[in-house]
């Protein structure tokens, strides 16, 4: 079957998230993706976590898709290797920290000279130059400077972070889309190009309302717990048995909403217009929650929802991973895994009706593939054990008894 970046070769340098995520989501659109790994220890996400049988649970699913070759880039024999498979390669992706491919020798210039159709992806927390460039960054710093942690929380506790690192996350999908513009992009100029992507920049780039009102009225955004700052009723509410999340926030979704809760809402003057409900929001809500409190959550969101009320309950990760529609819709799946067997994994939220997102496998062992990748660039046997043997490269011990 035809896939979108059939052909592409990736080589991805990175650890954690932002480099590791963008390289699998190239994988997922079919390109092959070679993680290059130190041979000690390789990605740190491998030993983070929950781990099973040794390997990290959180590594084997966030590195699906791709192959694993050890090499040790500080070493001259290294950086050769490195380098024969950036002549073969579309697209280099790496969040090391900025300057230390260019110290290596291994950077854009040398790789675009090199190699003048390689697209070069570099993920880092403030950017490839400016006066923090070189500065650590990691996603709780990205989205504390944002401005993201300023208005996540309730307004009367401290800053929050998101559940998730969304600046890492985000980056790393920014990042993933700028490569496929510049695959693009390629055909028609020939050349590839620098790719640069920031936690930082991400975590602005959030800012779709919040710059809207600021830039509009000077007002600065705070923290609101659930609550949108430009529609009411949109947030979380409180039910018999937790809470749930509403959002008639249009005239007819909110004519809709008080003929499940109260008809008499509808004709209450502090409720005629959503200006006057976000104004008179706290009454507002302590009288929807005066009603919705008295029945159990799925109640009120299988009526709200019959009624055509945009509503959720709010889920814990249990049900999530058992929720009826992602079952429905298959969006989990496993994939194989030499030691610990079928591996369940998060489906990509992609779907292209003719040229799906790949499903093959899990994270790969530490340089699994590392003697079949240099056999491929015409390295003799001979070669290929002077390099393991002197520490340069290295093969997984499962993967070299598989061999024998």
């Amino acid at each position: 079957m035809t896939t979108p970046l059939e052909n592409i070769r990736v080589l991805e340098i990175g650890n954690y998230i932002a480099g590791p995520f963008c390289a699998t989501q190239l994988g997922d659109l079919g390109a092959d993706v070679i993680k290059i790994e130190s041979p000690n220890g390789g990605d740190v996400v491998r030993s983070y976590g929950t781990l099973i049988d040794g390997e990290g649970s959180s590594f084997v699913r966030m590195n699906r898709n791709k192959r694993s070759v050890t090499i040790d880039l500080k070493s001259p024999d290294g950086k050769a290797l490195f380098v024969e498979l950036a002549r073969t390669a579309d697209v280099i992706v790496e969040n090391l920290r900025p300057g230390a491919m260019r110290r290596l020798g291994l950077g854009y210039e040398e790789m675009s000279a090199l190699n003048p159709r390689i697209v070069y992806v570099s993920a880092s927390g403030w950017g490839q130059d400016g006066p923090m460039s070189e500065m650590a960054g990691l996603d709780i710093m990205a989205q504390a400077r944002s401005g993201l942690m300023s208005i996540t929380g309730e307004p009367d506790r401290p800053p929050a972070k998101a559940g998730v690192p969304v600046c890492d996350i985000v980056c790393a999908i920014y990042a993933a889309l700028a490569a496929v513009a510049a695959i693009h992009a390629r055909e028609t100029t020939g050349r590839g190009q620098h790719i640069d992507v920031s936690l930082f920049e991400t975590g602005v780039a959030f800012a779709l309302w919040e710059s809207g009102k600021y830039f509009a009225s000077g007002e600065v955004p705070t923290r609101r717990g659930s609550v949108h700052q430009s529609a009411a009723p949109y947030q979380a509410v409180q039910a018999a048995d937790g809470w749930f999340t509403i959002g008639a926030a249009t005239p007819r979704t909110w004519e809709l909403f008080t003929e499940i809760i109260d008809p008499a809402l509808a004709h209450d003057e502090r409720y005629l217009t959503n200006a006057d409900r976000l104004a008179h929001r706290e009454p507002l809500i302590a009288q929807i929650e005066e009603i919705t409190r008295t029945q159990p959550i799925a109640h009120w969101v299988d009526r709200l929802q019959a009624a055509g009320v945009p509503c959720s309950p709010i889920q814990s990760y249990d049900q999530v991973f058992a929720d009826e529609v992602l079952i429905e819709r298959g969006f989990f799946w496993d994939a194989p895994h030499p030691k610990l067997g079928a591996v369940r994994q998060l489906g990509s939220p992609m779907r292209l009706s003719e040229t799906p997102v790949q499903r093959r496998t899990a994270g790969p062992l530490l340089g699994a593939d590392t003697v079949d990748v240099l056999t491929g660039l015409g390295i003799e046997e001979r070669e290929i054990r002077r390099l393991i043997e002197s520490g340069v490269v290295s093969q997984h011990a499962e993967s070299a008894s598989r061999a024998a």
